[in-house]
């Protein structure tokens, strides 16, 4: 594995494409997607479901092969890696929180948050898990199962994990769908306020135009092509002030 990050982005997606088999022949997910993420800036994704949206997530994270084109990831080239070193790569560089929050139903919050440092060899996995926990604001839930939390304690607690092992990049897949509003702004607020924090690079799926525009750029994303984007509403607003 070999990583060359000098005067390149985080993220560069080249003429990519994904094509899935089916039974009415193939499909097209992806059709030539080229977009260009530099080292902690925020993207929000917007677009209509079936779009490719998580899709181009998985991707990035190299969950999904790409059938052509070129994606590069902090300085890798994913088609170049094998299982075992895309492994590697996500767990050295992409922390990813899902819209349904894929805790393991039979660890506490606590060991869900140590399992990706006890993957990397930490020797202080519980206590780094247990500080990570503390961030998100729910230290005292750390010995409750995840059927034992509300849906927010559930997004904060996968929000802690993703950021424990302090990734480069972070991948968020409509994180607030699952909450009520409330609990959603709440969970929005703390996701931004660690990536400002941590300075990772953010990758935001949303259907709220609100909260894409708190990020530096938005992309729309419509039938598996980038159709167009814009600086988010808060970085124009930020520019105008200037």
């Amino acid at each position: 594995m070999t990583d060359s990050t000098a005067c390149e982005p985080l993220i560069r997606l080249d003429d990519v494409a994904l094509r899935l088999p089916s039974g009415a022949g193939e499909v097209n997910i992806l059709r030539g997607l080229s977009l260009a993420v530099g080292a902690g800036e925020s993207v929000g994704v917007v677009g209509p479901s079936g779009s490719g949206k998580t899709t181009m997530l998985m991707v990035i994270a190299g969950l999904e092969r790409a059938s052509a084109g070129r994606v590069r990831v902090a300085g890798f080239d994913l088609s170049a890696l094998g299982e075992d070193d895309l492994a590697l790569f996500r767990r050295r560089n992409v922390g990813i929180v899902f819209q349904g929050f894929h805790l393991i139903p039979t660890m506490t919050a606590l060991e869900n948050v140590a399992v990706p440092l006890e993957f990397a060899g930490a020797p202080d996995a519980f206590a780094r898990a247990r500080a990570g926990l503390a961030a998100v604001g729910v230290e005292h839930r750390l010995a409750h199962y995840p059927s034992q939390l509300s849906g927010g304690e559930q997004q904060r607690v996968a929000i802690a994990r993703a950021f424990v092992t302090g990734p480069k990049l972070l991948l968020a897949d409509e994180p607030t769908g699952n909450l009520d509003l409330a609990t959603g702004r709440a969970v929005i607020d703390l996701l931004f306020s660690l990536h400002d924090e941590k300075g990772s690079t953010l990758v935001l799926i949303t259907h709220d135009p609100e909260i894409a525009g708190r990020c530096d750029r938005v992309v729309h994303l419509v039938d598996g092509r980038i159709l167009g984007e814009e600086r988010g509403a808060l970085a124009a607003a930020g520019a105008g002030g200037a």
